[in-house]
């Protein structure tokens, strides 16, 4: 590339470093209280008026009650059984981020998918901004054309690039 580069990192560029222990609290907190399947009282780790925006498939969820109401709750309601697993996560400053899947039964609709009963492997990728002990926004990719490969619904019509692969996907769990 030549010229001018675009501006790089701008969000996170003056994180308060001093903030990382208290970002790993709130973060462990919320994901066990995801774990738990807590809606109600989610709050106690997300400000009221979080952003969560999300790859194609989840939308863009604007405030504690839209991501109860659009989110947690209609995927509830296809999941059940539901454990996150974070493979990796990093902090830094108010940043915080983790890759990892959840393990879950598909017991409602999905996305158009009459219930299969299959348990699933739903992948997902996590970027959180921490602020005065909330979680302000979230940066969301949840891996839905796996989720429905799953579900024996091809989203890319034969058309994947995964045939380019050598069939291996990604390192093992311990």
């Amino acid at each position: 590339m030549t010229g001018a580069r675009p501006e790089q990192a701008y969000l996170s560029r003056d994180t308060d470093m001093s903030k990382t222990d208290a970002t790993r609290a709130v973060i462990e907190g919320m994901v066990d209280g995801l774990n738990d399947h807590r809606i109600a009282d989610i709050g106690e780790f997300f400000s009221e008026g979080f952003g969560w925006y999300g790859n194609q498939g989840c939308g863009t969820k604007r405030g504690l009650r839209e991501f109860q109401e659009n989110w947690q709750k209609p995927f509830q309601a296809a999941f059940g059984d539901k454990v996150c697993i974070d493979e990796a996560r990093l902090y830094m400053g108010e940043w915080a981020a983790a890759f990892g899947r959840q393990e879950a039964t598909h017991h409602g609709v999905l996305m158009g998918i009459e219930p299969t009963g299959k348990r699933v492997e739903i992948r997902y990728m996590d970027f959180w901004k921490v602020v005065d002990g909330k979680i302000v926004d979230n940066w969301v990719m949840v891996d839905f054309p796996h989720v429905m490969a799953q579900l024996g619904v091809d989203a890319f019509n034969g058309e994947g690039w995964e045939a380019f692969d050598r069939g291996d996907r990604v390192p093992p769990a311990p």
